[in-house]
């Protein structure tokens, strides 16, 4: 058997951007022979962020997040496939609980040993947003070596400019500040290629 993968969708639409893009990613990393487990967040029990109750800094415990809810299972399958849409500047808030969760638990507050991860994996984060592709770099950039830091080395693909909707011309909301047609060539032209790049570096982590 291949290398497990762990892929974990923070966006609530299904069939989106967001999605697809994951969705690529693991059947890239299947074709290199992986076992891809998948979780929607938007799909789980009831969970929160760190609640900050210390328990993972106890000996007994440590590098292990003891609150048990609805984000325990994705926690304990272990992390490395993350892909989430933004959100006003930020990713989900469903990714960010589950970020906070998953680097609070390998940080030690030890000035020798700041990680106490003794199983590096390679992380990929997909972001996708209707702004973009360049809009986030610093943002990305902090999550990736975050990431790489605390759970194994990262990388990051993101698709900017999204296509949000089928319509935009509906007469129930007024959404003038983008060019519709833009963006559904873009949708016909580049997407097909990020959704490409995705499922070669779903290969590729497998392949690590």
């Amino acid at each position: 058997m291949g290398r497990k993968i762990v892929a974990v969708n923070a966006g609530p639409r299904m069939g989106w951007n967001t999605e697809t893009l994951i969705s690529q990613a693991s059947k890239g990393a299947e074709e290199a022979g992986a076992q891809v487990q998948r979780f929607d967040l938007f799909r789980l029990e009831k969970y929160t962020g760190c609640i900050s109750c210390f328990g993972c800094k106890k000996e007994r415990f440590k590098g292990h997040c003891i609150c048990r809810d609805g984000l325990t299972p994705v926690l304990d399958a272990v992390r490395e496939a993350v892909s989430s849409p933004n959100y006003l500047g930020e990713l989900t808030a469903s990714f960010r609980a589950l970020y906070e969760r998953l680097i609070f638990q390998n940080l030690t507050y030890n000035v020798e040993t700041p990680c106490c991860n003794d199983r590096m994996i390679p992380v990929l984060l997909i972001m996708t947003s209707n702004a973009p592709d360049t809009a986030y770099a610093y943002l990305l950039e902090n999550y990736r070596q975050t990431l790489s830091r605390f759970v194994g080395p990262a990388r990051v693909l993101v698709s900017g400019n999204t296509l949000q909707l089928k319509d935009y011309g509906r007469t129930d909301w007024e959404w003038n500040l983008f060019d519709p047609e833009d963006k559904r060539i873009r949708h016909e032209t580049v997407f097909p290629q990020e959704c490409k790049k995705a499922f070669e570096m779903g290969k590729e982590l497998a392949g690590e």
